[in-house]
């Protein structure tokens, strides 16, 4: 299905040229964006995070921070993993 996005001009330079430093498309970069912001990432489901009433992940009361840095590299870790289901030709 197609649709028009209206973006800032500035956030679409940037995606374009890191798609074409991903070596991928920009239509590929939205889809993996939205994908990933409406899916509940595997293992979460009964963990320390909760989906808000905008249905952001969010964590749940009580539950302590993770440092910074874990957080990067776990955020890394996921998106490679993505890049790779991406490249094989999955979604």
């Amino acid at each position: 299905m197609k649709t028009t996005l209206d973006l800032p001009d500035d956030l679409l330079a940037e995606a374009k040229i890191v798609a074409a430093q991903r070596r991928t498309t920009l239509k590929a970069m939205v889809e993996h964006a939205l994908r990933r912001e409406i899916t509940t990432p595997p293992g979460l489901q009964n963990s320390r995070y909760a989906r808000n009433e905008l249905g952001f992940l969010v964590l749940r009361k009580g539950t302590t921070l993770t440092p910074h840095e874990k957080i990067r590299k776990l955020q890394e870790a996921v998106d490679k993993e993505d890049l790779q289901r991406a490249l094989k030709g999955g979604s």
